[in-house]
């Protein structure tokens, strides 16, 4: 059965408001967006083979709209955050519990794939890095009302996780065997995108002052979206990029001194950068509504009802907690609520599952495995924004 154009408009346009009426019950209830837009792609998926509606080259489009998704949402993150001396222990800290949780979290997942499925180290470690990835697709907008610190801790960890996971991403499957030469090589890597990404981000911010067309904000998405396609053409962790462009814009004062000053004008960007935000944000929101029901739409539902997927679904997300919690109480030693249940995966881990080359594919990990670890951790973010609305609305009126 194939659909006419209006019909497919009235489902596409019927999504993107049922979504938005998602949005508005999570803010009520702290059920998170993304559970919603799962299951009711995974209701699509049961009417569409009731009435033998199929969507071609579905896995290309998924990849697509998380491609788009996670820099639209890095972006949104960025223009949120504010630079200045007393903020960089908090950079320090979140960059160290980014890197610190995620490299121990992908080791001992590995350490499981390894056992459980008998693969070699190397190829397990593959499949583990992206389940050890914090989603800023659905941690950052799930902490919108949580007082501004744990807000800035969230965002910062969230987006450090997404740029550091796609490192390791790179580093793993580029290096079969790891010497000094492979960490040499790394460093000129990051360097180089780190002295790339304050090029084009100057030359980016000189645009947004200059352009006076009343499309250049989507003028100025795509060319962050080209550049960003380039680098990762390059094997580079051009997400960074994106991270910087949005520090630089909402931080112009810091960068736009001296000599930059009479090239552009702070004033100037300052009135821009409201009308960035809202549409970044807009166009990130349509494009995380489809990225979800489509992957819920994309989920073989025989497959989770097999005994394995459970186990490896329950013991990765089990690892994850369990080395969440230990570096929070232990090392970190920041408060719990709502830190620890914070860790959701999402288009991150999923998007880079995708990306897994065929030598490196696993009978036993697939896409079901992943659902149930998304939808745990979720449900785990959940619990934790009920705990912190209940310890707020507990502290009595003076």
């Amino acid at each position: 059965m194939t659909l006419d154009a209006y019909t497919f408009l009235i489902i596409l346009s019927s999504l993107i408001i049922l979504s938005y009426v998602f949005d508005l019950l999570a803010k009520r209830s702290k059920i998170p967006s993304v559970i919603l837009l799962l299951f009711t792609g995974i209701l699509l998926q049961v009417l569409a083979s009731s009435f033998n509606v199929t969507l071609p080259g579905l896995r290309n489009i998924l990849e697509l709209f998380g491609i788009i998704g996670l820099i639209l949402i890095v972006l949104e993150g960025a223009l949120d955050l504010e630079l200045s001396r007393d903020k960089l222990p908090l950079i320090r800290k979140t960059l160290l519990t980014a890197t610190l949780t995620l490299l121990i979290t992908a080791a001992l997942i590995a350490w499981f794939i390894n056992f459980w499925l008998e693969v070699p180290y190397q190829v397990a470690i593959v499949n583990a890095i992206p389940l050890a990835v914090i989603s800023s697709a659905i941690a950052i907008p799930s902490v919108s009302n949580l007082t501004a610190q744990k807000k800035e801790f969230i965002v910062y960890e969230a987006t450090f996780s997404d740029i550091i996971g796609i490192v390791a991403f790179n580093f793993a499957i580029q290096n079969e065997q790891v010497g000094v030469g492979s960490f040499v090589s790394l460093a000129v890597d990051l360097g180089s995108i780190l002295l790339i990404s304050v090029v084009c981000c100057l030359l980016l911010l000189f645009f947004v002052d200059k352009i006076k067309s009343h499309i250049k904000f989507f003028l100025i998405i795509a060319i962050l979206i080209l550049l960003y396609s380039i680098g990762k053409k390059f094997h580079l962790s051009s997400l960074l990029m994106v991270l910087c462009f949005g520090l630089m814009l909402n931080n112009a004062a810091l960068f736009i001194k001296d000599r930059l000053g009479k090239y552009i004008s702070l004033t100037s960007l300052q009135a821009e950068i409201i009308q960035l935000k809202q549409i970044n944000g807009e166009s990130a929101f349509v494009i995380r509504t489809f990225f979800f029901l489509l992957f819920g739409f994309s989920i073989n539902l025989q497959e989770l009802f097999q005994l394995d997927v459970w186990v490896m679904g329950f013991t990765i997300f089990s690892i994850i907690l369990l080395v969440r919690f230990a570096y929070l109480q232990y090392i970190a030693r920041v408060p719990l609520i709502p830190e620890l249940f914070i860790a959701p995966r999402g288009l991150i881990t999923i998007l880079l599952f995708f990306s897994i080359p065929a030598q490196y594919d696993i009978v036993g990990m697939n896409e079901s495995v992943l659902f149930f670890v998304v939808l745990l951790s979720s449900l785990l973010m959940m619990l934790g924004l009920l705990l912190t609305r209940n310890s707020v609305s507990n502290i009595p009126n003076y």
